[in-house]
């Protein structure tokens, strides 16, 4: 999704891939084929590239040193990306910064995590600190009593020489997320925080900015106070590119307030929207920041009371995305369809579907966006036949 606006940038972009069939090696003409965990493979690739970036997390520690040893450009570096690799340094972080964290500590054993539990409450989040995405390393521990669950975690944590992280259930009333954009030179610019619905630990459905009753000024300071904390990370923590920060909302009680929940140091699903809702959408944005080149507008490109959703195409029963799509253009021409020529699997994210709708006087009809965009998406994963 970055190669469009690498074209119309005059951008030459050199992908390393694992595999010919990638989605990305499918549009990027440039394509090495090698293991992103491989030093050898990386360093060759660097070789022949300006600046390197990561469209995702998971790159090893010694694949990293050898390309600062090697004085090759990265951007996010390795002393910024690690907070996003890992989220017991990102926990560190957020509360050396003294920006708002669900109670959290690292645990090493069983009896480690009951007496946390005892202390912040049951149940608890027990979390990988590496690896984890879409709801991978992941798990709920209820009460004491299940705690023993969780024993060959804890195994294979110390095989690996690491405590798990230890979290609060937060009792959230919503889900948000704050993108940002940090330039080499400095510059940053914020995306409109959005509301973000997830589906089995997957993030489903984005709507962009996240909906606020008009007469609610504490859920307006609440969006603001998101954004800062989105761009205080990425300022404090050097990052350079795309940062989304993930968050919990408590709308009442004593802890009403935003929480930080996870970072990516990277265009992310919860960006999305962007590519179609926002005068400068975060593919682009992400390149112009890692370039050093002057950012784009943030702004919603259909005004300030538009709303863009976008729904996430999971896989479903139909086979030929491509063919169902045909339908789902006749039947929305507002909505704007985005595959990524992966296989279809149940659950798997295999495209997207973003739908803007412009504000007029009184605002857009956030509930009918988002039905037209969630029967698009649907029409395309189940199949015609499936209606």
């Amino acid at each position: 999704m970055m190669a469009p606006a690498a074209a119309e940038l005059d951008v030459e972009l050199h992908l390393l891939a694992g595999s010919a069939e990638a989605s990305a090696a499918q549009v990027i003409a440039r394509t090495t084929l090698g293991d992103h965990r491989s030093v050898e493979d990386v360093l060759a690739f660097a070789a022949a590239v300006d600046v390197v970036t990561f469209d995702h997390e998971h790159v090893p520690d010694d694949v990293l040193a050898a390309l600062a040893g090697a004085a090759v450009p990265m951007h996010p570096g390795p002393q910024a990306l690690v907070h996003a690799q890992d989220k017991l340094s990102m926990r560190r972080a957020v509360e050396r910064l003294g920006l708002p964290n669900p109670r959290w500590a690292a645990v090493s054993s069983v009896e480690e995590l009951v007496a946390f539990g005892g202390e912040a409450g049951w149940p608890v989040v027990l979390k990988t600190p590496r690896g984890g995405y879409d709801g991978k390393g992941v798990r709920i521990v209820d009460d004491a009593a299940s705690a023993d669950e969780a024993a060959d975690w804890f195994s294979r944590a110390a095989e690996q020489g690491t405590p798990l992280l230890a979290e609060e259930k937060v009792p959230y009333t919503r889900e948000l997320s704050a993108q940002v954009a940090r330039s080499a030179a400095g510059e940053v610019r914020v995306y409109p925080v959005v509301e973000s619905l997830q589906t089995d630990g997957v993030c489903d459905v984005v709507t962009a900015p996240a909906p606020v009753a008009v007469d609610d000024r504490e859920g307006a300071e609440r969006l603001r106070e998101a954004a800062q904390i989105a761009a205080t990370l990425a300022e404090e923590l050097d990052v350079t590119g795309m940062l989304a920060v993930e968050l919990f909302e408590i709308a009442d009680g004593e802890r009403a307030g935003v929480h930080v929940n996870e970072l990516a140091m990277r265009p992310h699903n919860s960006g999305h929207w962007s590519m179609d809702g926002a005068v400068t959408g975060q593919f682009e944005q992400h390149l112009r920041a890692v370039l050093g080149l002057p950012l784009g507008a943030t702004d919603p490109i259909a005004g300030p009371r538009s709303t863009t959703v976008m729904k996430n195409i999971l896989g479903g029963a139909a086979e030929d995305l491509h063919a169902e799509s045909l339908e789902a253009m006749r039947a929305a021409p507002t909505a704007k369809i985005h595959l990524y020529g992966k296989q279809p699997r149940p659950g798997r994210k295999v495209g997207h579907v973003t739908v803007v709708a412009p504000g007029g006087e009184t605002g857009a009809d956030v509930a009918a966006t988002r039905r037209t965009a969630e029967e698009t998406a649907r029409r395309i994963a189940e199949g015609i036949e499936s209606r």
